[in-house]
């Protein structure tokens, strides 16, 4: 396997200001755990964290639409991604929020190191004003015209219809969300984070070996960091971390300078829970160690230019060497986005399949599978219902599950055991030579997170296995001799271990069973549990993978002729034409 490896999975953190949907899934999550279990079966040293955003501006909004706080709205939607990302199988490391004593210690070292590097600056600034609501207004709170598509809900912060970062000010016919009414323009003070001072290093590093980096996203970085200007990142609002100045308490750190110091604060909380309280500096200062970002396009600039220019500006946390610098992104695949019906997913807009009401009705790894079959990795995708019934029907039940049922099956009622084999033939030595040939050219697919090309190589090799039965038939072999029977069998049965193993991080639950019906006692994977941690005052729930009985491996294993094979459990549905109509039945269609 090589020497183990340092990697840092870093997932986008979700404004918890309603459920997550399947647009969430498919931009930033899953493809995340695909690549970090995959790691974890390569041997790799795996660090994946994230955790609910709890400062921004949609918590807000939404707690003043129901007359409640802040902190109910995202606790309460929290709670819900904890339990969402369990069931559907998210192994994170640590998914934690912001709102702890951590991040914001965090948040606030990274601000006053950035100043103290002098990195940022203070500066008047024109700001809408809501005179019926006697505040300022910070992003989100005003929508209009977008200058740049002509979208007419375009937010302050940014248009969803064009994706392009917006202020405020640039906006047409501007209202304000919660009433309705016309805001004034007037002068406040802020911290400015200095773009323009940093942009020279960040694009050194936007240039720097970067050509594996998707074309999409390495051009539109390069471009947007040759013009930056100066970006304020506190503003006139009481949620949130406070500013850690004399003189400027009233005013709190601006949720998009400080929702990405999670990847940071985060990998911080899960070494101190561990007990290792240092031990996130391994992936954090090590030369040698990989970070990966998964986010969606729309979050492509604060994770290519703005993170790694606070990053270069602090230059390091909690650490005393001089020369140590925090390290910077190795990729950023950031995803496409998968639309619904030809529109975007939107949670403020309502136009989404939540991923909690779906699980009520199918299994998490007919999700997983789909989602990675369409997944929008260089272009936009679609849900489509018919599309996931024809693709869960014709590919994963009747080329996947088909396997696995005929030759699990068979063999269970037949032998009983692994079959004892006898001398392989040039067709044998052939498949399982093939198959295991999927190590290396499905983990470099996953490697490079090319999710969908793996996917399908790992299909490409069951149908081939599907093909090897066809032509040894062991059914018919059966009738007129046992052991050549048996052989087939024993043949059949190390493919689909070595296939299990290539298809776990698409398909985990599916491939535990998979694993104990080849009679395996050890899980390949560890187990994903929600607790509460931290100190009274400051306890909150988290989600957190164990890995501590897990025994897979990226290789091949030899299941040893002779062992008793259980009855092996059913496991994938195959569904109704009929699904189609209901499911566009719920969603109004």
């Amino acid at each position: 396997m090589g020497e183990r490896e340092k990697i840092l999975v870093s997932v986008a953190w979700p404004y918890a200001n309603g459920d997550l949907h399947v647009g969430h899934l498919a931009g930033a999550y899953l493809p995340a755990d695909i690549y970090a279990r995959y790691h974890r079966l390569a041997g790799n040293d795996v660090l994946m964290v994230s955790g609910s955003d709890s400062h921004g501006t949609p918590v807000t909004l939404r707690a003043e639409q129901e007359g409640t706080t802040a902190t109910e709205v995202f606790e309460r939607f929290h709670r819900r991604f904890l339990e969402t990302q369990r069931d559907i199988g998210i192994s994170y490391s640590l998914f934690t929020h912001t709102d702890t004593a951590n991040h914001h210690a965090v948040s606030q070292g990274i601000f006053l190191a950035l100043l103290r590097n002098g990195y940022l600056y203070t500066e008047r600034q024109r700001q809408f004003y809501s005179e019926t609501l006697g505040r300022f207004l910070p992003d989100r709170y005003v929508e209009g015209i977008c200058p740049h598509c002509g979208f007419t809900e375009a937010r302050g912060d940014q248009c969803d219809n064009c994706g392009k970062i917006l202020d405020a000010l640039e906006l047409g016919n501007p209202r304000t969300k919660i009433d309705g009414s016309v805001p004034v323009i007037r002068e406040t003070e802020h911290f400015v984070l200095d773009l323009p001072k940093l942009g020279p290093a960040v694009l050194r590093y936007l240039e720097d070996d970067k050509d594996f980096w998707r074309s999409t996203v390495l051009n539109f970085s390069r471009n947007y960091v040759k013009a930056l200007k100066g970006r304020a990142i506190t503003r006139d609002i009481e949620w949130g971390i406070p500013v850690p100045v004399d003189g400027y308490e009233d005013k709190r750190l601006y949720v998009w300078f400080e929702a990405v110091i999670g990847y940071l604060s985060a990998s911080i909380e899960e070494a101190r829970l561990r007990g290792t309280p240092d031990a996130w500096k391994a992936w954090w200062y090590a030369p040698d160690a990989r970070s990966t970002y998964f986010i969606g396009k729309d979050n492509t600039v604060f994770h290519t230019v703005i993170w790694p220019a606070e990053l270069i500006g602090a230059e390091r946390l909690y650490e005393e060497d001089p020369n140590a610098r925090l390290n910077l992104p190795t990729d950023v695949p950031a995803n496409e986005f998968m639309n619904l019906a030809g529109a975007q997913f939107s949670k403020s807009r309502g136009h989404m399949i939540t991923l909690i009401d779906l699980l009520t009705r199918f299994d998490p790894d007919a999700l997983r599978y789909y989602v990675s079959v369409v997944m929008p990795e260089t272009s936009d995708s679609d849900f489509l219902w018919d599309d996931f019934v024809q693709r869960n029907n014709g590919e994963l039940v009747a080329v996947w599950g088909n396997l696995i049922h005929r030759v699990l099956s068979f063999t269970h009622k037949h032998f009983g055991e692994v079959p004892h084999p006898g001398a392989l033939a040039q067709v044998d030595l052939e498949l399982l030579e093939h198959v295991e040939g999927g190590f290396a050219t499905v983990g470099a697919q996953l490697a490079g997170c090319h999710f969908r090309a793996a996917l399908s190589e790992a299909f490409a090799l069951a149908r081939e296995t599907n093909r090897y039965l066809e032509v040894k038939s062991p059914w018919s072999q059966l009738k007129v001799d046992r052991d050549a029977a048996g052989t087939t069998l024993y043949v059949a049965l190390q493919a689909i271990d070595m296939l299990k193993t290539m298809l776990a991080p698409f398909l985990p639950f599916t491939a535990e069973k998979i694993h104990r019906a080849l009679g395996y006692e050890a899980p390949l994977f560890g187990v994903q549990v929600i607790e509460t941690v931290g100190e009274p005052g400051d306890e909150h729930d988290v989600l957190r993978y164990d890995d501590s009985h897990a025994s897979g491996r990226w290789q091949r294993e030899t299941l040893p002729a002779g062992r008793p094979l259980p009855r092996p459990e059913p496991l994938f549905v195959k569904l109704d034409d009929s699904v189609v109509a209901e499911e566009l039945a719920r969603m109004g269609a």
